[in-house]
């Protein structure tokens, strides 16, 4: 089994319980980790062996594009998504950071991962 990630993809989104989160919005990072097994990929040298991160990306973007109460929900909806797009996923981990949530302190992120073996 092999590893595809994409770590660090940022966003300013409009995710929040509350409604001046939702106002206001903030920044998110969100991380996938695919494992497939791409040795047609790398053998051949055509995409059509891998899963295209380019795809994943696309999905991510759209995804924290609209508005949700929790990150858990903008979690899952980017792994139903992939899930639906790719047979040949074996294990995907999905994590979604929110950067300084709206506590009485300082908190400099929260996060939630959602993961699946198949």
């Amino acid at each position: 089994m092999s590893l595809i990630a994409l770590e660090g993809m940022e966003f300013y989104a409009y995710h929040g319980y509350y409604a001046e989160e939702q106002i206001i919005g903030g920044q998110y990072t969100v991380d996938v980790y695919l494992s497939t097994n791409f040795d047609k990929a790398a053998e051949k040298d055509e995409l059509s062996g891998t899963i295209n991160y380019e795809t994943v990306f696309a999905i991510t973007q759209e995804v924290m594009q609209k508005p949700s109460k929790l990150i858990e929900h903008v979690a899952q909806q980017i792994l139903t998504q992939v899930i639906a797009l790719e047979a040949n996923l074996k294990h995907i981990k999905i994590r979604v950071s929110k950067w300084n949530p709206p506590f009485s302190s300082k908190v400099e992120r929260t996060y939630i991962e959602v993961e699946r073996s198949f």
